[in-house]
């Protein structure tokens, strides 16, 4: 069974588990529409299987979150807006403001509409407040690639040159190496002790590895 044809009946759950009142079939068809954005030409990084692989994280360590229905619908939302040509937080927002909207249109109850769409927002620089464990989940599970074995992380940096391809190499070298000195610095990739304990010297050695390679 392709990726695809399960995740509609996985946004489904979701909905539902946040209290969306829509029918069945009101809520496939918003799956869908999310799976057409999802697989948008300018997609080679940010695609269905980043969506699915974002999913699974948050499914393997839902107990860590106290509502893990609204990480779940967060995560189907959080870039349901991608436009590699967009300046700043731009898509972040625009996914965060659809998501709310979508929302509001299958029954989910507004005040935690408005929550999806600030953890929507925290993807834009995975900085948390203390005491978020809902955004720490999203954000590390957005994050998770940066953990991955050699080979997959490869292909990821590939698939994001990629999506960047309008941009000249020098212009996006430097962007790149921006981005990644600013993950970097962070006190910590991932702020969850058990997903920190399992990926964050991985996630650190890849991105120095990957700076190696830009220099």
């Amino acid at each position: 069974m392709s990726i695809v044809t399960v995740l509609p009946d996985q946004f489904r759950a979701a909905a539902r588990g946040a209290g969306a009142t829509a029918d069945d079939a009101d809520l496939d068809s918003a799956a869908n529409y999310l799976l057409s954005r999802w697989t948008e030409p300018q997609r080679h990084y940010h695609d269905v299987t980043h969506l699915a692989a974002v999913l699974e994280v948050v499914d393997r360590f839902a107990e860590l979150a106290p509502n893990p229905d609204r990480v779940r619908l967060a995560a189907w939302m959080h870039d349901a807006v991608y436009d590699p040509r967009a300046l700043g937080d731009a898509n972040e927002r625009d996914s965060a403001e659809f998501a709310q909207g979508l929302l509001h249109t299958l029954g989910v109850p507004d005040e935690v509409a408005a929550e999806v769409a600030r953890l929507v927002g925290l993807t834009a620089g995975h900085a948390t407040e203390e005491n978020d464990p809902d955004g720490e989940l999203l954000c590390d599970a957005d994050l998770a690639i940066l953990a991955a074995d050699e080979e997959r992380y490869a292909r990821y940096s590939a698939a994001i040159r990629r999506e960047y391809a309008h941009v000249p190499d020098g212009d996006f070298r430097a962007g790149r190496t921006r981005v990644l000195q600013e993950l970097l610095k962070l006190p910590s990739i991932y702020r969850l002790a058990p997903i920190h304990d399992q990926w964050e010297a991985r996630a650190r050695a890849n991105l120095e590895t990957e700076l190696e390679i830009l220099a």
